[in-house]
């Protein structure tokens, strides 16, 4: 069986497991969505970088001494809720730009198995739908804690959490200088400032 390297060898009709996905040797990234390959956008631009580490910064912070752990993108997040565990099985597989995981057993060495407790997409051109509608759904359905949509254009971030029905509740839109909390991290809070500063 030929080496899959190009994503043109790829049939985007077909639904293809995480077993596939551990063969290919493709340059540009692709998540699996219920089986189906979506390109990933080419390398983000400078701004969504700044608000990536700013972000990835703080957050290590705040985890120090605690047991959960932070990862930054390219990471792979393996999300079971509608397929059983297992290489062969698991359809879906998406790369957070950070996500933070507390409980251990869900780490192996390629990444995380099931949802994480704290995702944050950082919105770009062109992937604005994918964060808000597809992956919305997605982490909503997987089990994902708390999901922050960041807009470094609108200098905004809009935070949503489980509710005890199983849907996100809106926690509230961060659009100026002010302390956001962290649902799934009692006691931590980021300063919006601090994510935007000079952007």
């Amino acid at each position: 069986m030929a080496v899959i390297t190009d994503i043109s060898q790829l049939d985007l009709t077909k639904t293809y497991t995480y077993a596939d996905y551990l063969t290919w040797r493709l340059e540009g990234a692709v998540e699996l969505i219920r089986g189906k390959v979506r390109r990933m956008s080419p390398a983000p631009r400078v701004r969504h970088q700044q608000v990536s580490f700013r972000l990835n910064t703080l957050i290590g912070a705040a985890l120090r001494g605690k047991t959960c752990q932070g990862f930054a993108a390219p990471f792979d997040v393996r999300l079971l809720k509608t397929t059983p565990n297992g290489d062969a099985q698991t359809s879906t597989v998406v790369q957070p730009d950070l996500c933070v995981v507390c409980d251990p057993a869900k780490l192996d060495e390629f990444g995380c198995v099931g949802a994480p407790d704290w995702i944050i997409e950082i919105l770009s051109p062109g992937n604005t739908a994918h964060d808000s509608k597809t992956k919305f759904d997605l982490y909503e359905e997987n089990g994902v804690l708390e999901y922050w949509m960041v807009d470094h254009g609108l200098k905004n971030i809009v935070v949503y959490t489980l509710g005890e029905t199983g849907e996100y509740e809106l926690q509230g839109e961060f659009y100026q200088p002010g302390l956001i909390p962290v649902a799934t991290l009692p006691g931590v809070e980021l300063e919006w400032a601090e994510v935007f500063e000079g952007i």
